[in-house]
């Protein structure tokens, strides 16, 4: 059973020594005085014994178990110790061997430390807590390092890895057959007959209802809303939305329905139905929700589609307007030339109009072609009629089997929307007359009410149909409307911690975040932050000279940054660091990696499969050079030798978004304990941008951008932190605000990357007052680089009057006064809104998007904007007093430009044009490039420390500032091209004795 988990090689890797950390040293291997005083007790005991006893009492509570041969724990390990105890560190060879010594010690060093031996009571306890992860996780990896975890917490010597390993199994299987009698009760016979039917052939789609759920669409049009709606109405068929799953967690359905997507019908069905069924029943109720959130948002999609192309007919129509009035604005120039001369008499005005001067022609034919008064919207409204018979192919059926429901803010919308439902259900054309109005904009009231009292019903009906579905769309975006049993339209109100959780986390909220849970002493904070900042201010204007000034109006000049100089001593440092560096393939460099890192162990099998063959690495490595490069399996199973099956069936079980973050954390934190790493950054600042590719085919995240695409491309919005190591990965439209994505990957890798500040480039004002409010709740500081930083608005606290004199040069800058008393009623509503965000309660790219979208009436969302757009003003003082801090956000911002070049020069294939056409194909596409890129940098890093280590050693001195303005960004001794060989035994083997390849250069180290 063992072997199946872990193959021998492994099994003696758990029972020995590991390789040890430099803080994993100081932490474990640090002896206090008590600890010398039990060590050595001054007599009947020599240097070896007290050594080799050493070495266990801090092996414990390190590992959790003393391995046999305690001679053989890492050399500055024993060092150390020896140092503390004052023997020589040689005599550890000469400890235990006797097995009875090594035994005693272990005894003694537990009795010492309180741990005791894993006893059936113990064990029990370990079953017992294996049993609740295994039905959370059903990794044998990850429940092996998890039981690990708890027996050091419970201070139990760990026994032997394969008796946790036997453990684990049991635990595993259990956790199957609790699955299956928590759910028991919904296995009825006419449920599993259904569940049963989605693996076989239905004839009237040509596949399996398994497949037919599993394609996604790939555009909206009428034609895949339609689809989506008969998915769901198949779904709702099998009562999959009214499953009521809670008695799992949360993580086995995720679980159970990821493996169901992965698996074929063939292979679902050679499984037992205590394994078959709940496998199924957790698939057909997460397709439930994902389905339902994919209607509405093709809805969103479609509408908007049609909305933005109205939107260029209407210039298009403008455009003809104006040019076809030009002779009109000719005659009006010649009139006026007549009418404004003083010269003329006013009698001979008229005769000189439709006389000599102008003539009754001209005039006639003027009249002839007047063109009827513009709405107030220019047409819009009148050029997405023309869309109308469009959206009304799929507009019926989505407000057919889609229900909404609102607040207070949406309850005329919502009776339209019925009302809607109800003309369509009919098939009547004429809209009620006591039908509401009150959600339509001023822009489009005229259009009803010029229908209205022209009688003309049809066009009433279209205009007001369009309202509706426009104010909907709006309304869902801002959460005035919500979907019930949608996850990504849901109540707003669900992503906020329920005040009784709340009261019990409000306390450890505002002790992480450093805020105070009492509004009047947190706007004081601000205050007292926003006159300090100003101060700064004032005495930066007041020199009346510098880049940032007032002009002789009083307005604020800001000059650019002149370009940041490069020291010529680091380009000439740059450019003898590439020499020196070695050339490798990228398969060798990832091999090299995984030597050091293991970042390929991260990659488990999706349904917990144990086995891991010896091939399992070069096939790793294939599939993430495929998508790093952009080669694709086929051309990778031609390029490499292994079997394009072989290679798919990797990428399908072992390649996910969640095994690539994992995979991606091991080389960052690898690469954080760098030499170099202080001479690049702390590792708390970082930034975030957008970087373009183009895409083949049709795919709902393309977009057309004629700026940055030919065709069609979407974004990659990646986050990076100032030593160049990429943390973040997100595939979104190229059109949505990149800003509503900001803080997701800040607050999902918060316990792995201490990020206390974020840079980003110029966002939409609005959503940059959300996202500053929210930084600022949640104890982080947003730092972006605001085009146009001297025409936004800046905020006061108190009267323009007392600001203006207390600060004469910077007071006047501040042009509105901050509501504080709506923060204040709001202000536990806002950390409550923050705290979700920080415990995980919501997803901060869904929030941000609904409060920036959010209507007026939401009194929580205008006060976030309102300490938001107090945030950005003591920001903007700080940042434009500072000429240092400015440069320091555009070096931040340049380091992601970098990284975004080396990307380019790895997607290299197919001219770097995505062709996956999902989302999970595009995401994980995007992992692989970021995996690999930061393999890249990890490697130029360890590498130039080496040659920069051999300079030193040569007597060269090399200063980090010099070192700072150096990055690993770079291409030029990787090759991402020619053959691929993947001979992992191969290409260890050809690296030097300590485990490195050599500098081109001769040094020191080798």
């Amino acid at each position: 059973m063992a072997v199946q988990v872990f193959t021998n090689e492994e099994l003696e890797g758990l029972r020995r020594f590991p390789e040890i950390g430099r803080e994993e040293l100081f932490r474990f291997f640090t002896l206090t005085p008590a600890d010398v005083a039990f060590v050595d007790p001054g007599r009947g005991r020599g240097p070896a014994d007290r050594l080799g006893l050493a070495v266990a009492l801090c092996t414990l509570p390190w590992l959790g178990f003393v391995p046999d041969d305690v001679a053989s724990a890492p050399p500055v390990a024993v060092v150390r110790l020896a140092e503390q105890l004052r023997v020589d560190p040689d005599v550890i060879r000469a400890y235990g061997r006797r097995e009875k010594t090594r035994t005693d010690h272990l005894r003694l060093a537990a009795q010492y430390l309180g741990w005791r031996l894993a006893g059936s009571l113990e064990l029990k306890g370990l079953d017992e807590f294996l049993l609740a992860r295994a039905l959370e996780h059903d990794s044998p990896t990850l429940l092996f390092r998890l039981a690990c975890e708890y027996l050091v917490s419970a201070k139990v010597i760990r026994p032997g890895p394969v008796t946790v390993v036997k453990r684990v199994a049991h635990a595993r299987e259990v956790a199957r057959r609790e699955t299956f009698d928590r759910l028991a009760h919904e296995f009825t016979d006419e449920r599993r007959a259904g569940l049963d039917g989605l693996l076989v052939v239905d004839p009237a789609i040509g596949m399996t209802r398994l497949r037919w759920l599993g394609n996604g669409p790939v555009e909206a049009s009428p034609v895949a809303v339609k689809a989506e709606i008969a998915k769901l109405e198949f779904l709702r068929g099998m009562d999959a939305h009214a499953l009521d799953l809670s008695a799992l967690p949360a993580e086995r359905c995720r679980f159970l329905a990821m493996v169901g997507r992965r698996l074929t019908a063939q292979a679902l069905q050679r499984r037992e139905p205590e394994r078959r069924y709940p496998i199924l029943l957790t698939l057909v109720a997460q397709s439930a929700t994902e389905v339902l959130d994919e209607v509405v948002q093709l809805f969103d999609q479609a509408v908007s589609a049609r909305e933005s192309k109205a939107a260029h007919r209407m210039r298009d129509t403008l455009a003809e307007r104006a040019k076809s009035g030009e002779e009109r604005h000719a005659l009006f120039d010649a009139i006026l030339a007549i009418v404004a001369d003083p010269a003329i008499a006013d009698e001979e005005v008229g005769g000189l109009i439709r006389g000599e001067r102008i003539g009754w022609e001209r005039l006639r034919s003027a009249q002839s072609t007047a063109l009827p008064p513009l709405p107030r919207d220019h047409g819009h409204l009148t050029a997405l009629d023309g869309s109308y018979g469009y959206l009304r192919q799929f507009t019926p059926q989505v407000l057919d089997a889609v229900r909404f429901a609102g607040g207070t803010a949406a309850v005329d919308l919502l009776e339209a929307v019925e009302i809607l439902r109800e003309l369509n259900a009919a098939g009547a054309r004429k809209v009620p007359t006591a039908a509401p109005t009150g959600f339509v904009p001023t822009k489009w009231r005229g259009y009803l009410d010029t229908a209205a009292k022209s009688g003309n019903t049809s066009a009433y009906r279209h205009y007001w149909e369009l309202c509706v579905l426009l104010a909907l769309r709006d309304a869902l975006r801002s959460g005035d409307v919500w979907v019930p049993g949608s996850r990504r339209y849901s109540d707003p109100a669900a992503y906020l911690l329920t005040p009784a959780k709340w009261a019990d986390q409000r306390v450890e909220f505002c002790r992480l975040v450093g805020k105070p849970a009492d509004a009047a002493t947190g706007l004081a904070q601000a205050e007292d932050e926003l006159h300090t900042a100003l101060d700064e201010l004032e005495q930066t204007l007041a020199k009346g000279d510098g880049p940032v000034r007032l002009d002789d109006e009083g307005d604020l000049v800001i000059s650019p940054l002149s370009a940041e100089d490069i020291p010529a001593e680091a380009v000439a440092l740059k450019a003898e660091l590439t020499e020196m560096l070695p050339f490798a393939p990228i398969v060798s460099l990832l091999i090299e990696m995984d030597k050091r890192t293991g970042f390929l162990d991260c990659f488990t099998h999706a349904g917990g499969k144990q086995t891991r063959t010896p091939e399992l690495k070069r096939n790793l490595i294939a599939v993430l050079i495929a998508h790093s490069t952009n080669l694709g399996l086929t051309r990778m199973a031609d390029a490499c030798g292994i079997s394009y099956d072989i290679l798919a069936w990797t990428a399908e079980w072992y390649v996910r978004e969640d095994t690539l973050r994992a995979a991606n954390l091991a080389l960052i934190g690898y690469h954080q304990k760098l030499p170099l790493m202080p001479a690049f950054g702390s590792g708390t600042l970082s930034s975030s941008d957008g970087q373009r590719f183009p895409t083949r085919g049709k795919s709902v995240t393309a977009r057309a951008l004629s700026r940055y695409f030919a065709h069609e491309g979407l974004s990659t919005y990646t986050h990076v932190t100032d030593q160049h190591t990429t943390y973040g990965t997100k595939i979104i439209v190229a059109t949505k605000r990149e800003a509503h994505y900001v803080l997701d990957e800040i607050l999902g890798n918060a316990t792995d990357i201490p990020i206390t500040e974020h840079a980003t480039d110029t966002h939409g004002v609005v959503v940059t007052l959300v996202n500053f409010g929210l930084f600022d709740l949640l104890g982080l500081q947003l730092s972006p680089r605001i085009r146009d930083l001297g025409k936004i608005t800046l905020y006061r606290t108190g009267p323009r009057s007392e600001v203006s004199s207390a600060f004469p040069f910077a007071g006047p800058l501040l042009t509105r006064r901050a509501n504080l008393d709506l923060i204040a009623r709001h202000w536990d509503d806002l950390l409550r809104l923050a705290g979700s965000l920080k415990f995980g309660h919501a997803t901060a790219s869904l929030l941000v998007g609904k409060l920036s979208a959010s209507s007026r009436q939401n009194a929580l969302a205008a006060a976030l904007k309102e300490y938001g757009a107090l945030r950005r003003t003591i920001y903007a003082a700080q940042y434009l007093a500072d000429p240092a801090y400015r440069r320091k956000i555009s070096r931040q911002l340049n380091k992601g430009e970098s990284l975004h070049a080396l990307k380019r020069d790895l997607l290299y294939a197919h001219g770097g044009t995505v062709r996956a056409r999902h989302l999970e194909q595009q995401t994980e596409q995007a992992w692989c490039l970021t995996l690999v890129t930061n393999s890249v940098v990890t490697w130029t890093t360890e590498y130039y420390g080496l040659a920069v280590e051999s300079m030193r050693q040569s007597g060269r001195r090399i200063d980090d500032e010099v070192l700072a303005h150096i990055s690993p960004a770079h291409s030029e001794n990787i090759n991402f091209f020619g053959s691929i060989d993947v001979d992992i035994e191969g290409e260890l083997a050809q690296l030097g004795p300590t485990g490195y390849r050599p500098l081109r250069r001769r040094d020191t180290l080798f």
